[in-house]
């Protein structure tokens, strides 16, 4: 998976505003995911979302409209179906939901072929044995098929066992292996879809949303924190075609990994950085987000700011408090705010905010300008996202 920080390089002399990635600044802090970077050029990348955390994610979206999927044709195109907890959530809720229908492709199938998925990306794509197991599986209901009084996970693996023609084969187009997201059937099934939900591979995230917004999809989707700064999703952000997800950033998700992978974090660095033990259990942890364009609500919530001059004199931190005015860069024209609860709500210029801020964006409130590297004295920032406060709000 992709790391967490990223440094750049100040321009002296530039006035342009980018639109995401520059190039690093040569010191760069070490990856908080080298472990998961490590066990990916190892094979171990099966990392499965876990299902409290979908459950968290999709939740406000219902909250804020009943109808988000009702009627809808779910698409989960990253995903086995038993392994796969955004299948399970949507079985589980097909009928609260009112979901149409609800599709699933993998690369490997599903534990009836006795395979497994991998969620990263594969360098093995074009093996064969990728398409002998690649399926679509098609549910267009869930109903109580073993007679236990409720419609869940347990009723669809019985009713597929059952039924094999819900089960449609997926073969290689030529190009991409069956299963592979950029795979002619799967392209086929996606173009009949209504929304996206799923984990796609962080290393082809660009790529995934790029086909995405080509066919004009609704999706909820997981990445890399990263993914904020790329060139090819910045200007999404910044449009407006693509904003943070109801669940805050401001921790890293867990992620369920198979036991060789979890026997082997445990020789990989620092606890808290890499894994953590839950219930005796480890899971993976990534710097990873959610990614949609899908309304919400919590993305038009008003945050709270002070004025500039009760930051300066009353902010809890210290780098603020005390000081006779904020920052301002030396290449460009706009004051340094390092914290998001430091916004001065009276300050009428642009602003250089950190990445986090896209966890409390209110396009209300704000406008986006760009994002750049920027300079203090001499001194490398990180990168900034340059906003103002909104001209019509």
């Amino acid at each position: 998976m992709d790391g967490v920080s990223t440094s750049y390089a100040p321009v002296t002399t530039e006035k342009k505003l980018f639109d995401g990635e520059r190039q690093p600044a040569k010191c760069q802090r070490p990856s908080a995911n080298s472990s998961l970077l490590r066990a990916k050029k190892n094979k171990q990348d099966e990392f499965y979302t876990q299902y409290t955390d979908i459950e968290k994610e999709l939740e406000p979206y219902i909250e804020f409209n009943v109808d988000t999927f009702r009627n809808k044709i779910v698409y989960c195109n990253c995903d086995d179906p038993f392994k796969s907890n955004f299948f399970k959530y949507f079985v589980n809720n097909f009928n609260r939901l009112g979901l149409k229908k609800l599709i699933t492709t993998s690369y490997d199938g599903s534990t009836i072929t006795s395979a497994q998925l991998s969620l990263l990306d594969r360098a093995d794509t074009n093996d064969n044995l990728c398409n002998q197991n690649a399926f679509a599986v098609i549910i267009d209901h869930v109903k109580d098929c073993n007679s236990d009084g409720i419609a869940n996970i347990d009723d669809v693996e019985l009713f597929l066992e059952r039924n094999n023609a819900v089960m449609k084969p997926l073969k290689h187009d030529g190009v991409y292996a069956g299963g592979d997201f950029r795979n002619a059937d799967c392209i086929d099934i996606l173009k009949s879809s209504d929304i996206i939900v799923t984990n796609p591979p962080f290393s082809l995230f660009r790529e995934y949303v790029a086909k995405l917004m080509e066919h004009k999809k609704k999706f909820i989707i997981v990445g890399s924190k990263n993914a904020i700064v790329y060139k090819e999703i910045f200007p999404l952000i910044k449009e407006n075609k693509l904003w943070m997800g109801a669940t805050s950033m401001s921790k890293n998700m867990l992620f369920d990994v198979p036991q060789k992978v979890a026997a082997d974090m445990l020789s990989f660095g620092k606890k808290e950085s890499h894994y953590k033990v839950v219930n005796g259990k480890v899971v993976g942890r990534a710097s990873s987000t959610w990614f949609t364009n899908v309304e919400h609500g919590r993305r038009h919530k008003q945050l709270a700011m002070m004025t500039l001059e009760d930051n300066l004199k009353f902010s809890k931190h210290k780098e603020i408090r005390g000081k006779t005015a904020y920052d301002k860069y030396d290449n460009y024209d706009a004051i340094d705010v390092p914290f998001v609860d430091a916004i001065p709500s009276d300050y009428t210029g642009e602003m250089g905010v950190p990445i986090t801020f896209m966890d409390k964006y209110n396009p209300e409130q704000f406008d986006i300008l760009g994002i750049q590297s920027f300079a203090i004295n001499g001194k490398n920032t990180y990168s900034r996202i340059v906003i103002r406060h909104s001209r019509n709000s």
